[in-house]
C-alpha cells in the first residue's frame, strides 16, 4: 500500500492537463478513471482522477488558482519505466526537469527523471529498486 491515499492539484486547463497526464503516466500503468463535469464540483470546474486498478489517486482540477511548488512523484517498478515515463511526458508537452538517471544525493538506487507539467509543476517518476544498479549512470556519463 502506498503512504499517501490521493494528491489533488489545481490546474490552469483541465483538458490540458488531462491529456498530458493520459500520455505521460500510461508507461507507469496509470491512467484516467473518471472525470466530474463542472456541474458536479464545488468549484464548478471539471476534475480528473488518474490511478491503477480502478482507484483515482491523483486528482486535477481546474476554475481554481493553481496553486504553486507542487511535487507529485510516482511509484516506477523499473527504470526502464522511468525512461518510458520521460520520454512520453516529453511528447505529451512536458518540459525537461532533470533526465532519467541516479540521484545519489538521496542514495545509490534512487532513479528518476523530472518533467515539468502544462502549469509548471514537478512531476517525477522514481524507481528505487536495488536492481539495475549495474547500469551506468547517465548523468555523470
Amino acid at each position: 500500500m502506498t503512504v499517501l491515499d490521493h494528491i489533488e492539484v489545481a490546474v490552469s486547463d483541465a483538458e490540458t492537463s488531462r491529456h498530458f497526464y493520459e500520455r505521460a503516466l500510461k508507461p507507469l500503468g496509470i491512467c484516467r478513471i473518471i472525470t466530474i463535469e463542472p456541474s458536479r464540483t464545488r468549484t464548478g470546474g471539471t476534475r480528473h482522477g488518474f490511478g491503477r486498478e480502478g482507484y483515482p489517486s491523483l486528482w486535477v482540477h481546474d476554475n481554481e488558482e493553481p496553486n504553486v511548488g507542487i511535487h507529485i512523484a510516482f511509484a516506477a517498478h523499473s527504470r526502464d519505466l522511468v525512461d518510458a515515463f520521460y520520454k512520453a511526458a516529453l511528447q505529451a508537452g512536458g518540459t525537461d526537469n532533470g533526465p532519467p538517471g541516479v540521484r545519489n544525493q538521496y542514495h545509490a538506487h534512487y532513479y528518476a527523471a523530472y518533467v515539468l507539467d502544462p502549469d509548471g509543476f514537478n512531476v517525477e517518476a522514481v524507481c528505487q529498486s536495488t536492481q539495475d544498479t549495474a547500469l551506468e549512470d547517465p548523468l555523470n556519463a
